[in-house]
């Protein structure tokens, strides 16, 4: 193959060789480093995001652990229901968007090869969004096939009263809902010989964990998505020109704090066992700690690095299109489907709802609108 010549283009050759359209599109896309200085700056960023995303992840986990705090309720809700938008709109406009600049039809990539025959993006995210949901369905059919419904747990009431659920039941330490004296409840079962119910303690243990491990197996799920797309874009802040850098640094902290939010909002949701109680702790850390460490790595590689070469497309392209997937199926099922559409309970209160709805809106509208520019 001759040398790209960018000086000496024939457009109309151009439509006809599929091999020098590429050649001319990764010319356009190509700019080598960039870093333009700014380190002092650029490790103030670190610090800032690291101690801003931390906050906020960790407020739902702090709402929802320490209930004396008595958190007010519509709070909690703008908190988790906010968060639930702002992971919706990620998985569309941050993560899936990109991965078409980056492996999409019209890109260098894929203009090249066997990236040509295909369009990879929406191929990709399928694939994650299935896997994920076969994962999560195998995880919740053993469950109830062996152990029974897990237990439920009243998040609000423990959160904004310090109080157990409301109606038949209380909470024990280890979180699982009591049947109160009188009530029968659907998970007794009965002592052969005999016509009266005992409640099994043990089976009610042993629903409880594993009710506990399919849900933080879908939520370590979600996190995973979202951390390796953070990773991605403290790479780009920590190389970035300074110009882009101006512009990305303030969008960043919005950004890596509303995605917290929907990351702590999430994770308070699950009921987590009093042996693990450092479990949302450390997991809200990781993700604080992700992006920092992130622009770290970038600073370090600051005169070497080049975001749009063919491999950091390639790299970027496919963990994008795998987030994308993952935050697609744990956004409208996990979050969106399981407390609007399958938990009749909500339309107990129109008000709390109608906020409910407001605040999953608002956080996919205003993430979305962050895309402009990151």
């Amino acid at each position: 193959m001759s040398i790209f010549d960018p000086n000496q283009v024939n457009l109309t050759d151009a439509l006809s060789d599929g091999s020098l359209q590429a050649q001319i599109q990764c010319f356009l896309t190509e700019a080598g480093n960039q870093y333009g200085g700014k380190l002092g700056e650029r490790v103030g960023a670190l610090f800032v995001i690291l101690v801003v995303s931390t906050a906020v992840t960790f407020f739902p986990v702090v709402a929802r652990r320490v209930p004396r705090l008595r958190i007010p309720l519509y709070v909690y809700l703008f908190a988790r229901y906010f968060g639930s938008g702002v992971i919706l709109a990620t998985s569309y406009v941050h993560l899936l968007d990109p991965a078409y600049s980056e492996i999409g039809p019209a890109s260098c990539v894929g203009l090249t090869g066997g990236w040509a025959s295909y369009s990879w993006p929406p191929a990709i995210a399928l694939t994650a969004g299935l896997l994920t949901f076969l994962l999560d369905f195998v995880a919740a059919y053993l469950v109830e096939l062996r152990y029974g419904q897990a237990s439920e747990v009243n998040v609000e009431g423990m959160i904004t009263t310090g109080s157990g659920p409301a109606g038949s039941s209380e909470t024990t330490e280890a979180g699982v809902q009591q049947p109160k004296e009188g009530s029968l409840p659907a998970h007794s079962v009965a002592v052969a010989g005999r016509k009266d119910v005992d409640v099994d303690d043990e089976s009610l243990s042993i629903r409880s964990e594993f009710g506990f491990r399919k849900d933080i197996a879908a939520f370590l799920i979600l996190e995973f998505g979202v951390l390796f797309h953070s990773v991605f874009i403290g790479l780009n802040l920590g190389v970035a020109d300074n110009d882009d850098f101006d512009t990305l640094f303030p969008v960043l902290v919005f950004h890596q704090s509303f995605e917290g939010l929907g990351i702590g909002a999430r994770l308070s949701a699950i009921n987590i066992p009093r042996r693990l109680r450092w479990l949302p702790w450390g997991l809200c850390l990781a993700y604080g700690l992700t992006t920092p460490i992130a622009i770290a790595i970038g600073l370090g590689l600051r005169n070497t690095y080049d975001n749009s070469s063919f491999t950091a497309n390639v790299v970027n392209g496919i963990f994008d299109s795998i987030s994308a997937g993952i935050l697609m199926y744990t956004g409208f099922v996990e979050m969106i489907a399981r407390d609007f559409l399958f938990d009749p309970r909500r339309t107990n209160d129109r008000k709390r709802l109608s906020f409910m709805v407001v605040c999953l809106f608002l956080g996919a509208g205003i993430m979305a609108l962050v895309g402009k520019w990151a």
